[in-house]
């Protein structure tokens, strides 16, 4: 069949793509050359899928239901294998691509680069189809699980390398829109504090919403697509933080409401409240500035605003 990548992922890809970059022009003939080593049959393309990857659902010779997933090397896919393969199916989605598993797929995860077989879950079936407060509640319970120990030689990111990475871009967006400065000037000092005593090493999975949690048949939820990064635990939790963010600007009360939902989810997780605060403004400052580096404005005005509240 042709892997035809959904739009979505054309554009967003679009807009982070170095020069000279051909992975999706080549996308088509990695997708055949994966299908083919894992003698896989294609059932379709999920759409609109992710931003970062092309999401395929796939039966194996046996005949089991499985997703094939292909991204980019800047989207960091042999990072995601391994936490995938470090939490083992522990609040997140099962790699099918193992050393030692049975079936055509064993053995060719180290063949294709950015190639993962995925356990099937249901991908149109997230934890944001639920009413706000359970939502939160079930999203809030699959992160606890993933924060555990790295292995002692992990190949992860730390925060601290992640956000330095980040903070550079913050402050070129800030000398060239003076509009924002004081908002980057805040979060970049938030951040420094904050990395000056770090609480804890977890595991995190580094890029934690709502959509990100799917309905399973192995467990009623698990997380999926992270991109790893070993820190302290309230830096992964303050994305979920301004989950539903439109909703939060449309509303009156949507300043106190944040503010509520910082001191909830800190109390459920035992997560110190004002590290939550802080990394929730870091991360949306940050995330602000680079939608609108990419021109996506709308993005970026209700970023900044929700970061204003906090």
């Amino acid at each position: 069949m042709a892997f035809e990548p959904p739009r979505r992922l054309v554009r967003a890809l679009g807009e982070t793509a170095p020069d000279g970059d051909d992975w999706l022009a080549k996308l088509p003939e990695v997708a055949e050359r994966a299908v083919a080593r894992r003698e896989l049959a294609v059932e379709r393309v999920q759409v609109p899928g992710g931003r970062s990857s092309l999401v395929v659902l796939v039966r194996t010779a046996e005949g089991a239901s499985a997703v094939l997933k292909l991204a980019p090397r800047r989207a960091r896919p042999e990072s995601e294998r391994a936490a995938l393969a470090h939490w083992g199916g522990r609040g997140a989605v099962q790699l099918r691509d193992v050393e030692g598993g049975g079936g055509a797929a064993a053995g060719v995860a180290g063949v294709d680069e950015g190639v993962l077989l995925l356990e099937r879950l249901h991908p149109d079936v997230s934890v944001r189809s639920l009413p706000e407060a359970k939502a939160l509640l079930e999203a809030a319970g699959t992160l606890r699980r993933l924060w555990v120990e790295p292995p002692a030689s992990h190949p992860f990111e730390t925060v601290a390398e992640r956000t330095g990475r980040q903070a550079e871009a913050m402050r070129a967006g800030a000398a060239a829109d003076a509009e924002i400065a004081p908002l980057v000037d805040a979060a970049l000092a938030v951040r420094a504090e904050l990395l000056a005593e770090p609480p804890e090493r977890r595991l995190l999975h580094g890029t934690f919403r709502q959509s990100k949690v799917l309905a399973g048949d192995r467990m009623p939820w698990l997380a999926v697509g992270p991109d790893p990064v070993v820190g302290e635990s309230a830096f992964d939790l303050a994305r979920l933080v301004r989950d539903r963010v439109e909703d939060l600007i449309a509303q009156p009360s949507g300043a106190s409401t944040t503010r509520r939902r910082i001191k909830r989810l800190a109390e459920s997780l035992e997560v110190d409240q004002e590290r939550l605060r802080g990394w929730t403004l870091f991360r949306a400052v940050e995330s602000g500035v680079r939608a609108r580096r990419v021109g996506r404005e709308q993005d970026a005005e209700l970023l900044l605003e929700f970061a204003g509240w906090l």
